[in-house]
């Protein structure tokens, strides 16, 4: 029994507060409709029409090489094919698959989640992790709360009375609900850490030097601002708050050899292999700018004198070309 009237309103504002925020991210994560790609990423019709017509994949191709030689896109099929959805007729922004479930292309889809029956990308990712979060303190919180009760059930100190199953069973399935939502969300967490998808985490992307997890990674600190925002008295919120427009993303990984860093370093800065490649010359947005000022160039593992010394391949960071 709570003692006093004090508890009592401590204990019915948490209550409420978790269960008001709990319930306002699952509905954000739900109803939040699938961002997907802007008309720019579709072919136009005659390019359309002649794509259909050709039989040949290498004459595809290079319709499609034509058709995004100026949109934002810097990676590739495993076979260095540019990647276009059939389904949907567009060619695919970096980070943005199909979902088979929804039917449509969804940008930086992370999965399909059956919970809330909805995919979870661009649109809704931190509505998504809020709700695992807020999720995980309910539990917690309902947990302790009947952890004094499910003691005196075990210690044969509650009215002989059904109620004593009842805790027990809450009990039971907020704490296994806790274990199994703190394994998700850490799992989450990791992912934002380290900007990938559960999708690039099985299936890396695949830029023009081959595939790369770290690929958008920008330094912990800047991946959660991508994600949560420049503003942090919003995080918590489940207000979209998400840096960019989900079709295109910064990207400062290039992989070098000794010899290239050595030249790179004793030159202008560092530039990607691949030149005969065509990659788009639209510059990022804004926000993306603001992530990556003041990195002009990095050096990832350790001083550039032990790289060039050791030989081996190493990655230095260098700003998105614009």
């Amino acid at each position: 029994t709570i003692s006093s009237t004090a508890e009592k309103v401590v204990y019915l504002v948490v209550f409420h507060l978790s269960f008001v925020m709990f319930v306002w991210s699952y509905g954000k994560t739900i109803f939040t409709s699938p961002a997907t790609p802007s008309n720019e990423f579709c072919l136009s019709k005659a390019d359309k029409e002649q794509y259909e017509k050709e039989e040949r994949p290498e004459s595809q191709q290079e319709i499609l090489r034509r058709a995004a030689k100026d949109l934002p896109i810097y990676t590739t099929t495993a076979s260095r094919a540019i990647r276009y959805c059939d389904r949907c007729q567009l060619i695919k922004p970096d980070r943005c698959h199909h979902c088979s479930a929804c039917d449509m292309c969804v940008l930086k889809m992370d999965h399909h989640c059956p919970w809330v029956n909805n995919c979870v990308g661009f649109s809704n990712y931190k509505f998504f992790l809020l709700f695992l979060m807020y999720s995980l303190l309910y539990c917690l919180f309902v947990a302790a709360t009947v952890l004094q009760y499910f003691i005196k059930f075990w210690t044969n100190e509650l009215p002989d009375t059904h109620a004593k199953f009842h805790v027990l069973f809450l009990f039971f399935v907020a704490a296994m609900f806790f274990i199994s939502i703190l394994s998700l969300f850490s799992y989450h967490c990791w992912l934002v850490g380290k900007n990938r998808s559960t999708i690039e985490t099985f299936r890396a992307p695949t830029f023009r030097n081959g595939p790369d997890k770290n690929g958008f990674s920008l330094g912990c600190s800047k991946n959660l601002r991508e994600v949560f925002g420049d503003e942090k008295k919003y995080w918590l919120l489940p207000i979209f708050t998400s840096l960019g427009d989900g079709c295109n993303f910064p990207t400062r990984l290039v992989t070098m050899d000794s010899e290239q860093l050595t030249v790179s370093s004793q030159n202008e800065p560092a530039k990607s292999s691949g030149a005969n490649q065509s990659f788009p010359t639209r510059p990022l947005s804004e926000s993306q700018n603001r992530l990556l000022a003041g990195d002009c160039q990095w050096v990832e593992s350790g001083p550039e004198e032990e790289n060039v010394k050791s030989g081996a391949k190493k990655h230095i960071i260098v700003s998105l070309e614009s």
